[in-house]
This record gives structure tokens, sequence and C-alpha cells, in this order.
């Protein structure tokens, strides 16, 4: 059954989920405190908490350097109308994907935007775009229960297929330039930083392909 109980819209982490990472990381320093005051190292944990802090500034400032670089490039690619294009070249595939997605929708533009930010390794840029095609895929939900569209109609609480669908496609997000993923290994000194592309590609496609298939397969257990 392709229905995940209530998705709703959280591509990102939700506030339940922001909460219980901040007392996950609270438990996990306060047990390293009293580990250190125990067993004499409360030296070593002041100097990684000096070491960790400076190694973060870095890190932050060197990913701030390559987001912005990209970022600019995917404004100036949506500029020259090559995204417009890109867009218009996978129609067909977001049809295949989203059967039943009205013709015109405003959630295709913006899932197809997220769809390509993703495969630029652009995940930080392709974010506001999911929030955006969650949104619009709740109105459409919405519209569905109202009769103004065709297609499944659930219960309020419960995920359609297109939001259990684009949820699926977006974790296993292929990736042709994992920027993230070289930012990190030129951070910390990696010989060849691009050596993860074709893995990266490998991997991304081969998850892809799995999380498509499934969604087909659900998706047609559903219907019958």
């Amino acid at each position: 059954m392709l229905g995940f109980h209530m998705i709703k819209i959280t591509i990102g982490i939700n506030a339940y989920g922001g909460f219980m990472l901040n007392y996950l990381w609270a438990g996990m320093i306060l047990v390293g405190i009293l580990f250190a005051s125990f067993t004499g190292r409360m030296p070593d944990i002041t100097n990684a908490a000096l070491d960790s802090s400076k190694e973060a500034v870095t890190l932050c400032i060197t990913m701030i350097g390559v987001m912005s670089f990209w970022v600019g490039l995917m404004e100036i690619a949506t500029k020259a109308g090559i995204v417009k294009i890109a867009s218009r070249k996978i129609r067909p595939l977001i049809r295949f994907l989203f059967p039943n997605l009205p013709d015109g929708h405003p959630a295709a533009a913006h899932i197809t935007t997220n769809i390509i930010a993703n495969v630029l390794g652009l995940g930080w840029a392709a974010t506001p775009a999911g929030l955006r095609a969650m949104e619009e895929l709740e109105k459409l939900e919405e519209g569905r229960r109202k009769g103004l569209f065709t297609g499944p109609v659930r219960k309020r609480g419960i995920a359609s297929n297109e939001m259990c669908t684009f949820l699926i496609i977006n974790i296993s997000s292929l990736q042709l330039i994992p920027v993230n993923v070289i930012a990190f290994r030129s951070q910390y000194g990696s010989v060849n930083p691009a050596a993860i592309v074709g893995p990266g590609i490998v991997a991304t496609a081969v998850s892809t392909i799995v999380a498509v298939i499934y969604c087909k397969m659900m998706d047609g257990k559903r219907r019958t």
C-alpha cells in the first residue's frame, strides 16, 4: 500500500525530529562530560571542543563558497532558459512517475526544479522547491476531496501516492555531481575529491531505479 502515515510537507527535519535530535545531542554531550570527569580527561574534552569549533567554522566557510558557486550557476541556467528546456525534456518522466497529476498543475514545475537541482547535487537549492511541491500536492489532495480533480482520494492525514512517490524519489536522489561530498572530501585533505563522482552516479542511479520500481509496484497494488 502506497501510503505512509502522515508525510506532512517534510523534506528536511520536522519539528518533532528536531526536538529529538536536540535531546540526543545534549545527552551525548552530557555523557561525554560525565565520563571525562570520572576518568580525569577533562582537558581532552576542552581541547576537542575548541578544535571542533574551529573545524566547524572552516567547514561552513568552505561549504558556503561551494554552494554559492553552484547555486549561482543554477540561477544563471534558470535565467538563460536552460532549466526551462530541461524541464520540457523531463516532462515525460514526470508524467510516468506521477500519472494522476493533472496537466499543468503547479506541483509539476516544483517537482521538476527539485529533481534537476538534486541531479546537479544542489541539495540545499532543491529543498525550497521540494517544500513548495509538497504544499501543492497537499492542495491537490484537498481538491480531490472536493471533487475538483480526478484520482484516488485519501483521508486527511494520509499521504497521497504523489506525495509518497516524490518523497521516495527525493530521498534516492540521482546525482551526477555530488557537490557536498566533493566539498567534504576536499576539506578533509582528499588527494582526489572528485573521485567520488563515478561511484556516486552508480550508487544513486541504482537507488533511484529501485525507488521507481518500488513506487510503481505499490501504486499497482493500490489500484487492484
